[in-house]
């Protein structure tokens, strides 16, 4: 190791080592500090996804090792018309209850922006529904779709005196697929409203105050200010709702698991009933495979939205 020596005042310096300089280069240590998350990711994300690739192109069932058939699942897919209604369902599913969600969560993010008292502990209060367990939520929500014991029925019923006979709601396939997507409403709505919230106080209150003293109105103040200011995060929390949302499986599986007649099912729970279930592997994960293109397109949507928010904002800051 080399030694250097002040003239001024005969002070020796040893240079730092090859390890030292090594972990002060910058690109080595990015590698070093992402190494662990690739790998975990590699394992348990990259790895079963290619692996369902593959087995989407075999005809491997359950304790068989299948053969290379090409495009054969997507072919059979194609034509049944079972995956036609879950893909169908699906994207009914996701629509309705995004738009709810986004209607609801703007609207509670709206209210818990203002201030009021234990306003702390209103904004606790509302995560509940995402922290607990999607089971937990699914069998709370089956039982309220009860067709004996349904707690809406009992107040409809004996309560109000509106109906004389219980609701099935589980029991026709329109009413069964509204019942989903309620619960789904209701699960997904504390995740928008807290990060929409998030996103509404960032925006500064002088903005506010020099509208409202040129006079403009508590719609135009949120059409001229809020909702544009919102429009990055909203773009973002939209792209992570519809994802959520049409790769759900726990809710529907719990309360329904695809029925009444199938008529509730959704491509993961669809995928789940043929591949493990049923024992198909191969057309299980042929039908997993077919929710990427739609999972892409919201995807591409949601992130071209928002660049083309940024290049008028751009413009209009030129």
């Amino acid at each position: 190791m080399s030694v250097t020596t002040l003239p001024s005042r005969g002070v020796a310096l040893r240079q730092p080592g090859w390890v030292a300089r090594l972990f002060d280069y910058k690109p080595f240590l990015i590698v070093m500090c992402l190494t662990p998350a690739i790998g975990l990711l590699t394992v348990f994300l990259t790895y079963p996804l290619g692996l369902g690739v593959w087995l989407a192109f075999t005809d491997t069932t359950i304790g068989q090792r299948g053969i290379y058939i090409g495009l054969e699942n997507f072919q059979y897919l194609w034509t049944d018309p079972l995956w036609w209604g879950a893909v169908f369902y699906s994207v009914f599913y996701t629509g309705i209850a995004t738009i709810g969600k986004f209607a609801l969560g703007f609207w509670l993010a709206l209210l818990l922006n203002n201030h009021f008292p234990l306003k702390s502990l209103l904004r606790a209060i509302v995560l509940l529904p995402w922290i607990v367990p999607t089971v937990l939520s699914a069998l709370a929500f089956w039982w309220i779709y009860d067709p004996q014991f349904s707690i809406i029925s009992y107040l409809l019923v004996d309560v109000l005196h509106i109906r004389t006979t219980n609701i099935d709601f589980l029991g026709n396939p329109w009413s069964a697929r509204f019942s989903l997507i309620a619960a789904n409403i209701w699960r997904g709505i504390p995740f928008v409203a807290i990060s929409l919230l998030a996103g509404l106080q960032t925006i500064s209150p002088s903005l506010y105050e020099a509208a409202m003293l040129d006079g403009a109105s508590a719609w135009q103040r949120f059409r001229y200010i809020t909702f544009p200011m919102m429009m990055p995060i909203l773009a973002i929390v939209m792209t992570f709702s519809i994802i959520f949302t049409f790769t759900d499986f726990q809710l529907v599986y719990a309360i329904t698991r695809g029925g009444p007649v199938n008529s509730t099912h959704l491509l993961a729970t669809l995928a789940f009933q043929r591949g493990i279930a049923g024992g198909e592997l191969g057309e299980g994960a042929a039908i997993a495979v077919s929710m990427v293109p739609f999972l892409v397109f919201a995807t591409l949507f949601s992130y071209f939205g928002l660049a083309r928010r940024k290049w008028q904002q751009g413009e209009a800051n030129d």
